[in-house]
């Protein structure tokens, strides 16, 4: 089983910020950066595109009560940049490899956006390790319609890439009220931005370009939420706001019992519009629908 090593703390990334210590898993998509804090059932924070700042308000929260790990892709955050082009499969590659390198067993699967897909992936490669499902404005199928296909296109055109890299304007856009920031202050976007050189903002756009090609790796996924992953509890948060292409409809047909829960007036990041009452809906329904006996519940050794 592979080891994680510590890391040092970038001076752009201030303790009284982000209260954990972050250690590096090597893989074949390179240095991934991995967070691990807390003790209990496993939580697994996957998100694609920006990094795991997004998640820090939840990680101070559910850790009291849970163990939380998160990573970030390649290609940011604190993670290396690959030597290949970013992709949902080498996503999908570093989130199975931190699930090996840590062992975790009954893992409730906690994913954002193109984060569904990545974590998907590899949940469909190890369900006996997954325990539930939680999506967070997420999706976890091939994009259809015309609408959602030409706006994919567009963000993960050329020119996108071009001037997110180069302006940063999809970063600043993900650390507004749109985005994650709600309530945070004009340190913590600047931390949240920090986190993102030009290599990575521009990764945004390749890894939203992955969603109109990655056609084998998304079937894959959707074809697992029919099998391997089929009647596994299931929660999802939307923001009122931000559910254009219905997705929180398409994962109640998936899976009919699932809970469901709608924050008024968010947008497309829940955890940044309401951390303390996702952070509770997630407490409240695994308490309640997630078996306590399945599986055991290792504390983190490598802390």
């Amino acid at each position: 089983m592979n080891t994680l090593t510590a890391i040092a703390r970038p001076d752009w990334l201030p303790f009284e910020r982000w209260p954990f210590d972050t250690s590096v898993l090597s893989t074949p998509a390179g240095r991934i950066a991995v967070t691990d804090v807390g003790s209990g059932p496993t939580l697994l924070f996957v998100h694609v595109g920006s990094w795991s700042f997004i998640w820090r308000d939840m990680l101070v929260d559910l850790s009291r009560q849970y163990r939380c790990v998160t990573l970030d892709a390649p290609g940011s955050g604190l993670s290396s940049q690959p030597h290949a082009p970013v992709s949902l499969q080498g996503a999908g590659d570093a989130v199975g490899a931190v699930i090996d390198a840590l062992d975790l067993q009954g893992i409730t699967l906690i994913m954002h956006d193109v984060g569904g897909p990545a974590g998907l992936a590899a949940a469909s490669e190890r369900p006996g390790r997954i325990a539930a499902l939680v999506a967070l404005n997420a999706l976890g199928w091939k994009p259809v319609g015309a609408a959602l296909r030409g706006m994919l296109t567009v963000m993960g055109s050329a020119p996108a890439r071009a001037s997110g890299g180069v302006t940063g304007w999809s970063a600043r856009l993900s650390a507004s009220s749109f985005g994650a920031s709600r309530h945070w202050d004009s340190t913590d976007r600047a931390v949240f931005l920090a986190g993102l050189d030009r290599s990575a903002r521009r990764n945004t756009h390749r890894y939203i370009k992955a969603l109109r090609q990655e056609n084998d790796l998304l079937g894959r996924v959707e074809a697992a939420l029919h099998d391997e992953l089929a009647g596994l509890p299931l929660l999802t948060v939307f923001g009122s706001r931000n559910d254009p292409f219905g997705f929180g409809k398409r994962w109640k047909q998936l899976f009919p019992h699932a809970e469901q829960h709608i924050i008024a007036g968010g947008n497309h990041y829940p955890m940044g519009d309401d951390p303390r009452g996702v952070a509770e809906w997630i407490r409240h329904w695994h308490t309640t629908h997630v078996s306590p006996g399945r599986f055991p519940q290792a504390r983190n050794e490598t802390r």
